[in-house]
């Protein structure tokens, strides 16, 4: 992706919708969608429509967010990066009912850090982002990564996109106590996940986005494998995964 001069972007609220595709039927999902869908303009691989997708997720020391608490479960706000390119995405995705709209800045990868700043500096396309993190107490709490294939179309409602995420890896990036957290916010910074403890492992997670009415081919997609929609947060299941891990990790050191 070129590096753009553009401040900020703002998608109007779509419809959005997810899914649990178990490993038997991946494939199979992925050739039906490629053979009515077509790639993403920024896709790569072989087929012109995969790429990596690294975010840094925001909590508060209570993780207000993950339990979903008040208005802390209808937004979140995430740095997103796109392989190994060095513009990232400043985001703050809200949720009002099965709606959903984002608000995201490109940022300069160099300006990353800036967000460990106890106050936000104006002139620069992250400020608003800062400030709404301190505003609602929020640091970076962990990274999570997977291989994504999106497929897009338009109708006459407007463009539909179909993305299938796999390989999911997370990490926790937590300060090592509350004393710590209280003096200095959390560093953010993208870390190296391969070879990390997969999340949801022998399945994908398929989210079809669309605005008005859902689309014939969506349709024919959901009855063809038999999908049941379902409530999937790539961050909230990550959360559950690494906090089993380290319970039964904590377990194991007290045995």
């Amino acid at each position: 992706m070129p590096f753009s001069t553009e401040v900020r972007v703002n998608r109007a609220f779509a419809a959005e919708i997810k899914f649990f595709v178990p490993a038997d039927r991946i494939e199979a999902l992925r050739s039906w969608a490629r053979a009515r869908l077509g790639p993403d303009p920024y896709g790569g691989g072989p087929n012109g429509d995969t790429y990596k997708t690294n975010s840094l997720y925001f909590d508060t020391p209570e993780f207000d967010v993950y339990h979903r608490r008040g208005s802390y479960g209808r937004s979140k706000y995430r740095v997103r990066r796109y392989g190994h390119s060095t513009e990232l995405f400043f985001e703050r995705k809200l949720k009002t009912r099965d709606l959903v709209s984002k608000r995201r800045s490109i940022v300069d990868e160099r300006d990353l850090p800036r967000l460990a700043n106890p106050e936000p500096a104006k002139g620069w396309p992250g400020h608003w982002f800062h400030r709404r993190i301190l505003a609602r107490d929020l640091d970076v709490v962990c990274q999570v990564a997977y291989t994504r294939t999106a497929l897009v179309h338009s109708n006459g409602d407007g463009p539909i996109r179909l993305t299938l995420d796999e390989q999911v890896v997370a990490q926790m990036i937590l300060p090592s106590s509350q004393v710590e957290r209280a003096s200095a916010r959390v560093r953010p910074a993208f870390q190296d996940l391969s070879g990390g403890p997969r999340i949801a492992e022998g399945s994908a997670v398929l989210e079809l986005k669309f605005y008005q009415a859902l689309p014939a081919v969506f349709q024919q997609l959901i009855s063809e494998f038999a999908l049941i929609q379902e409530p999937i947060s790539k961050y909230r299941m990550s959360i559950a995964a690494l906090h089993l891990r380290q319970a039964a990790q904590s377990q194991e050191v007290t045995i």
